[in-house]
């Protein structure tokens, strides 16, 4: 019997056995909570012995750029990527402090910095906070900093694909809400697992990501958590990039030919059906306080 790492309702329902494909080759199962539809990876690896599950030469979101062809497409990507972020996530915002949760080598902050905006980062990995440290010229912060950081400081909060990763939900969704001004803007980036590539890979839905990924969320489950601890969903977009990138993965770990031409296809079939319903392979809420 497993416990919701949201509402601690206890729960049998798995809905999927899949492998760590990425990496690791272990099998996790992803079960879903009853009573709040949390979905959650189990076991949960723990806090101590979950950063082997990231050491890999393939783990780009922590790396300047890697080598192939997969990943100059990936770097260029980014660079677009960047650009759209900063817009969706600052549009009709004057300039002021944003903090970038995971922020990882400091790109986005960068980006932010270049436009006005007085950044501050948090990431986990040290590699990759010293990066992003060099690169602002201001120390990012370790998550076991975020305490020190004063109420009520920032204009616009950003976790682009973390919350996903993190253990204890409830203490970081009342930090950032600690942190966020009363006028201020949360930006949260995450998979969707109601997404049609996510139903057409099933198991080998690469953006599941077991164990690296501890929480799976959808529109109603997201709408349902950030309410609950203060916050107002006000915009849900699509991440439209993110189809092709996560379809071409799951066609590595289904282990087709041409697994790229593959992964292009069934990512823009992805986001033909999501102009219609809205779930796209990952979304972008943007949040107010209530």
């Amino acid at each position: 019997m497993s416990h919701c790492p949201w509402c601690n309702t206890q729960s049998e329902h798995k809905v999927l056995e899949l492998k760590d494909y990425f990496l690791s080759q272990e099998t996790f199962h992803i079960l879903e909570c009853p009573n709040c539809h949390l979905r959650y990876t189990d076991p949960r690896p723990a806090t101590d012995k979950i950063g082997a599950y990231y050491h890999s030469d393939k783990y780009y979101s922590h790396q300047e750029a890697g080598k192939g062809l997969v990943a100059h497409l990936y770097s260029m990507v980014k660079s677009v990527n960047l650009k759209t972020k900063f817009r969706v996530a600052a549009k009709g915002m004057k300039s002021g402090k944003l903090l970038d949760i995971g922020c990882g080598i400091g790109d986005f902050l960068l980006k932010s910095k270049q436009n006005g905006w007085e950044v501050f980062g948090i990431e986990p990995d040290g590699h990759a906070r010293q990066k992003a440290s060099s690169k602002l010229q201001t120390e990012v912060l370790r998550p076991d900093e975020i305490g020190t950081l004063p109420n009520a400081s920032f204009d616009l909060i950003t976790m682009w694909h973390v919350l996903e990763h993190v253990d204890d939900l409830k203490a970081q969704i009342g930090q950032l809400h600690r942190l966020l001004k009363a006028e201020g803007r949360l930006v949260v980036a995450l998979p969707n697992f109601q997404s049609y590539d996510a139903a057409y890979y099933a198991d080998k839905w690469a953006a599941w990501d077991v164990p690296r990924h501890l929480n799976h969320f959808c529109i109603s489950s997201i709408k349902c958590i950030f309410e609950e601890r203060g916050f107002r969903l006000t915009e849900v977009r699509g991440q439209k990039w993110d189809s092709y990138y996560i379809s071409f993965l799951s066609e590595q770990y289904r282990q087709k030919r041409l697994p790229l031409l593959r992964g292009v296809f069934r990512g823009l079939i992805s986001n033909v059906k999501a102009k219609r319903s809205g779930d796209y392979s990952s979304l972008i809420y943007v949040f107010s306080k209530k």
